[in-house]
C-alpha cells in the first residue's frame, strides 16, 4: 500500500511539471515588460524613453498577468496532459470542457441555494469570479482536482470503443460523457465541502505566519529534504500558487500565492514595497551560493590524484546550479556517499531563507542568477533589497564551505574524490567528458541509449518511460536487474533512486533529449 501511494505521488509530482514549468516563462516576459516601462532605467538608458517601447512593454506585462488569474484552468489542462498515459492532447481538450462545465454547475448550484454573495461584496467572502463566472474561491486547487479527475477517467476509458451506431461515442467522447455527471456531482459536493477546506487553509496559513521564522525554516528544509523522493514540488507549489503563500489585492485584482503576487507587483509601478509573502519564492539562495561552497569543499578535500576527475564532475554541475537553479547533479554527488551532508544542506537552506526574512529582503531567485537579475534589478533596490540577497549569498557560500570541509575531514566521509580506489571515483565521473562536450546533446545522448536500456535490464524490463525537469522516471518490471554503476559510469547519470518499481535516473537539463531518444529506441510513439 505504501509503495502504491508513493507511485501515485511521484506520478502526480511529475504531472505538475507541465503547468508549473510554463509559469516562469510568463514571469520572465513580465520582467521584460517591466524593464521596458521602468522610468528609472529610462533615465540611464535614453532609448527606453520612447512611447512605442513603453507601449510594447505595457502590452507584454499586462497580457501575461492574465495567466496568473486563471491558474485553475491552466493547472486543470496542464495536469491532465501531464498525467495522461496516452492521447494527451485529447485529455487536455477534455479538461477545458470539464472546467467550463464545473464552474457553471457550481455557479448555478450556489444560485439555486441562495449562497452567492453580491458581486460587490466578493472580497473576504470566499467567492471569486473565474472566466466571468462567480464561484467559490478554490484557486489553483480547482485545477488540480479537475486535472486528477479528468486524467483518471481518461486513462481508464480513452480507448473504450463501441460497435455499430454507437461507434462514434467511443474513445475520448466516451470519457467526456462519463465526466459530465461526475463533474456536476463534484461541483455540488465541493460547494458544500470547500468552505470548510478554506477554513483549514486559512488556519494553516495563520499558523505559518505566527510561527514566522520557524515556519520559513521548516519550508526551506523540507523543500530540499524531499529531493530524493521527487516530491519536493508538493512542498513549494501550494505556497507559490495558492493562498498559503499569501493573498494581496493589486490594481483592484486579488492574487494568491507568492509567485503570482510577485509577478503582479512587478507590473504595478505604483507599489512602494513588495509583499513579504515573496519570501516563499526565495529558494534560490543555496542554489546560487551555498552549493558552490559545498563544491569547493568537496574539491579541496578530495585526494590529489582525483582532483582532475572531480573538476570534470563539479564544475559543470556548479554552473548548472548557478545559472539555471538545477541542483540535483551536485546534491546527488554527496547524498548517498554522505547523507549527513544532505541533511546539513537542507537545514542551511532553511536557515538562509530565515536570514533573508530577518533582513526584510524581498528579492526572489528560484531559477538561477539570470532569472534573479531579470526579476529583481528592474524593480530597484528599495523594493527588493537584491544587493542584500547577494551579500547574504556570499556569507552562505562561506558557511557551506567551512561546515562541509570540517564535516568531511572530521568524519572522513567518502565524498567524490575521497573513495578508497580510483575506480570508485569513477562512479561519479562522466566518462569521456572532454570528448562528449564537443558533440551536440542529441548525438551525445543517442550514443548512450543502448547502454542505458541494457543497464535498466533490457527492453522487456521497461514498462513505462517518462521524465520531469531533471529526471528520467521509469516503471521497471524487475528492479534487481538495474545496474546503478553502469548508469552512473557509462551514461553520465548523477544519481539513481529505486523505490519499488519506480526508478529515477538523474540527468539534469538534458533529460528531455534522453527521454526522446529512449522512446525512439524502444519504438514508443511520441505524441
Amino acid at each position: 500500500m505504501k509503495e502504491k501511494l508513493m507511485n501515485k505521488l511521484q506520478a502526480f509530482s511529475k504531472g505538475m511539471f507541465v503547468p508549473v514549468l510554463i509559469l516562469p516563462i510568463a514571469g520572465i516576459i513580465i520582467a521584460l515588460g517591466n524593464i521596458l516601462t521602468n522610468a528609472r532605467l529610462a533615465e540611464y538608458l535614453p532609448f527606453l524613453n520612447n512611447k512605442v517601447i513603453f507601449g510594447f512593454g505595457k502590452l507584454l506585462s499586462g497580457s501575461l498577468v492574465s495567466i496568473l488569474v486563471n491558474l485553475g484552468l491552466i493547472f486543470a489542462v496542464g495536469l491532465s496532459i501531464g498525467l495522461a498515459n496516452k492521447k494527451k492532447a485529447e485529455a487536455g481538450f477534455t479538461a477545458v470542457l470539464i472546467f467550463l462545465i464545473f464552474i457553471n454547475a457550481m455557479n448555478n448550484y450556489l444560485s439555486v441555494t441562495e449562497k452567492l454573495v453580491p458581486a460587490d461584496a466578493l472580497r473576504g467572502s470566499g467567492q471569486t469570479t473565474v472566466l466571468g463566472v462567480q464561484i467559490l474561491d478554490m484557486g489553483v486547487f480547482l485545477g488540480i482536482i479537475l486535472g486528477i479527475v479528468v486524467s483518471y477517467i481518461h486513462n481508464k476509458y480513452c480507448e473504450k470503443e463501441f460497435k455499430g451506431a454507437f461507434q462514434i461515442y467511443g474513445g475520448s467522447r466516451f470519457v467526456f460523457i462519463l465526466l459530465i455527471p461526475i463533474t456536476v456531482i463534484l461541483a455540488v459536493l465541493l460547494s458544500n465541502i470547500w468552505p470548510f477546506v478554506q477554513q483549514g487553509i486559512s488556519a494553516l496559513g495563520t499558523f505559518i505566519q505566527k510561527t514566522n521564522n520557524f515556519g520559513i525554516f521548516l519550508y526551506g528544509a523540507l523543500e530540499r529534504l524531499l529531493i530524493p523522493t521527487g516530491l519536493h514540488h508538493l512542498v513549494y507549489t501550494p505556497f507559490l500558487y495558492s493562498s498559503l503563500g499569501g493573498v494581496a489585492e493589486i490594481g483592484g485584482q486579488v492574487y494568491e500565492g507568492a509567485r503570482n503576487i510577485y509577478f503582479a507587483e512587478m507590473a504595478d509601478p505604483n507599489l512602494v514595497q513588495l509583499s513579504k509573502s515573496v519570501i516563499w519564492d526565495a529558494r534560490g539562495l543555496s542554489k546560487m551560493f551555498g552549493l558552490l561552497g559545498a563544491c569547493l569543499a568537496m574539491y579541496h578535500t578530495s585526494k590529489k590524484e582525483n582532483k582532475t576527475k572531480i573538476k570534470a564532475l563539479l564544475i559543470p554541475a556548479a554552473f548548472t546550479s548557478i545559472l539555471a537553479g538545477v541542483t540535483e547533479p551536485i546534491e546527488f554527488s554527496f547524498m548517498f556517499a554522505a547523507p549527513i551532508l544532505f541533511v546539513i544542506h537542507s537545514g542551511l537552506t532553511g536557515l538562509g531563507m530565515v536570514v533573508l526574512n530577518l533582513f526584510d529582503v524581498r528579492a526572489i531567485g528560484p531559477n538561477g542568477i539570470i532569472d534573479f537579475f531579470l526579476y529583481n534589478v528592474p524593480l530597484g533596490i528599495s523594493k527588493t533589497g537584491w544587493p542584500m540577497f547577494l551579500l547574504i549569498g556570499v556569507f552562505q557560500f562561506a558557511v557551506y564551505y567551512f561546515i562541509f570541509r570540517f564535516i568531511i575531514t572530521k568524519f572522513k566521509l567518502k565524498t567524490p574524490g575521497r573513495e578508497d580506489t580510483p575506480e570508485e571515483t569513477r562512479l561519479y565521473y562522466k566518462s569521456d567528458y572532454k570528448e562528449k562536450v564537443k558533440a551536440s546533446d542529441e548525438k551525445k545522448s543517442a550514443t548512450i541509449i543502448p547502454i542505458l536500456v541494457e543497464a535498466l535490464g533490457g527492453r522487456d524490463n521497461i514498462l513505462k518511460v517518462d521524465n520531469c525537469f531533471t529526471r528520467l522516471r521509469l516503471i521497471i518490471k524487475d528492479t534487481s536487474l538495474v545496474k546503478e554503476d553502469r548508469l552512473k559510469n557509462e551514461t553520465g547519470a548523477s544519481g539513481v533512486i529505486i523505490k519499488g518499481e519506480n526508478v529515477q535516473v538523474i540527468y539534469g537539463l538534458k533529460v528531455s533529449t534522453i527521454k526522446k531518444n529512449v522512446d525512439e529506441y524502444l519504438g514508443i510513439a511520441i505524441e
